[in-house]
């Protein structure tokens, strides 16, 4: 298997290692596979690919989409490196508000899944960089929604200090504040 899959301390949340074959010509690896993933559990279709490209000091997020257009993501970079954040937002979850951060890069090959329940954010820690993500539900303006990537209530520990933000990032409610109807659901 070309994967290994890896739980993180929020659950639902996995960090995915991939097997990059190297040569003198250059790598190559696979970043998704359906078969692997639904073995791992990741049961949900993958309905939209998206792309960004960001230069250093870029901070996105944190996003999510309300139900019924919530987003899984699958997080991968293909070019330069990240910090990757996942917050569990389902109300009634023991892991509610809890972070978790990730260094995701061209070089290490390692995604994140984030399944919908979770804000998502990332700052881009190289010069540029190229993420893509696969997501669960497509793109719904009316149901988009995000919190202060600096909520005090959270404690995100960022590597970077001042960030450069959309105008819309910058306006981002608190968690206590924003507008979320996700409840946690035991497995």
């Amino acid at each position: 298997m070309p994967f290994t899959f890896e739980s993180t301390r929020l659950p639902g949340v996995i960090s995915i290692e991939t097997k990059i074959f190297k040569d003198d010509r250059g790598f190559f690896t696979e970043s998704y596979k359906q078969s692997d993933f639904l073995t791992a559990g990741i049961t949900d279709p993958f309905v939209q690919d998206n792309f960004s490209f960001s230069v250093q000091g870029v901070l996105r997020g944190l996003h999510f989409q309300k139900e019924p257009y919530a987003q899984g993501k699958l997080v991968m970079v293909s070019k330069g490196e990240i910090y990757d954040v996942a917050v569990d937002i389902r109300k009634n979850a023991p892991t509610y508000g809890q972070w978790i951060g990730m260094t995701l890069s061209g070089e290490n090959g390692r995604l994140l899944y984030i399944p919908a329940g979770f804000a998502h954010g990332f700052c881009v820690l190289s010069p540029e960089a190229y993420v893509t993500y696969k997501v669960t539900a497509e793109y719904n303006p009316a149901l988009d929604r995000g919190i202060i990537w600096n909520d005090p209530d959270i404690g995100i520990v960022w590597p970077v200090e001042a960030p450069l933000l959309s105008a819309k990032d910058a306006g981002l409610p608190c968690l206590r504040e924003v507008d979320s109807d996700f409840l946690f659901r035991e497995p």
